[in-house]
């Protein structure tokens, strides 16, 4: 029986929220066994890059990734909230090791071609190098993974991290039973946008096409759901939405969505 493992992607808005962070790494590093860490930081980013004087530019919710942005990405993504979150895990007796795709070449990817739209420095995942994320784990380390990948040639790409957090989900499927966390600032996938409680507690194929059909899941949802039917699709067990709370052993409102 493959030995059970968790991969938790954190987003922006619990990020930005110390508190709410601060609540999410205690109940993350309480998640027994093996788990890896996948965050982003796009907001922050955002922050700094307007501090600097240097235009933030987004297409359709999208980032367009210029060398002068993917500077200040770099920085907060693999500097300042990497480390942050590494330092608070320590803090919570959780011996984290913080990664960029490029660290053990863990995450290889291409710079999107341009077709309507040219989005400069941002990088689609091409490979996970399993060997080296499970040394990590074998030495139980918890990887804690920035939105950044590279393309083999020396460049740094700016790459979506719920995509990552599939990716890597997806690569360690063969070697263990994985369950996918998706943790943002709702408890779940909501049947009203309006009703924090609404919480559609579970979604397949068919029930995902009519909630399509109802509007129901639309805008920023879409991605989301998207990759998490990605995973499910290439052996990863389980995928799970929710606010910082699903983490806790006791919690039963949030999303669980299987095939």
């Amino acid at each position: 029986m493959k030995q059970k493992l968790a991969i938790v992607k954190i987003g922006g808005n619990v990020i930005e929220n110390k508190t709410e962070l601060s609540k999410f790494l205690a109940l993350f590093s309480k998640i027994e066994g093996p788990k890896i860490l996948v965050h982003g930081g796009g907001k922050l980013a955002t922050n700094f890059a307007k501090k600097l004087g240097i235009e933030s530019k987004l297409v359709g919710g999208r980032r367009i990734t210029d060398a002068e942005s993917l500077e200040i990405i770099t920085m907060t993504y693999a500097g300042l909230v990497n480390k942050n979150i590494v330092a608070q895990l320590q803090a919570n007796s959780c011996n984290a090791i913080g990664l960029s795709g490029a660290d053990g070449n863990a995450i290889k990817a291409h710079k999107r071609p341009i077709k309507e739209v040219d989005f400069g420095f941002v990088g689609d995942v091409d490979k996970v190098n399993v060997a080296t994320i499970s040394s990590l784990v074998a030495a139980a380390l918890i990887p804690v993974f920035c939105a950044l990948t590279h393309d083999g040639n020396g460049q740094l790409l700016n790459t979506n991290a719920d995509t990552i957090a599939s990716e890597i989900a997806i690569g360690m499927s063969a070697d263990y039973d994985t369950t996918l966390y998706y943790c943002f600032e709702k408890k779940g996938v909501l049947m009203d946008i309006a009703d924090e409680d609404s919480v559609v507690k579970h979604i397949n194929l068919t029930s995902y096409q009519k909630l399509l059909s109802d509007k129901i899941i639309a805008d920023g949802m879409l991605p989301k759901l998207e990759n998490c039917f990605h995973a499910l699709k290439a052996n990863v067990n389980k995928v799970c939405i929710g606010d910082t709370s699903m983490l806790h052993p006791s919690s039963t409102l949030f999303t669980t969505i299987t095939l």
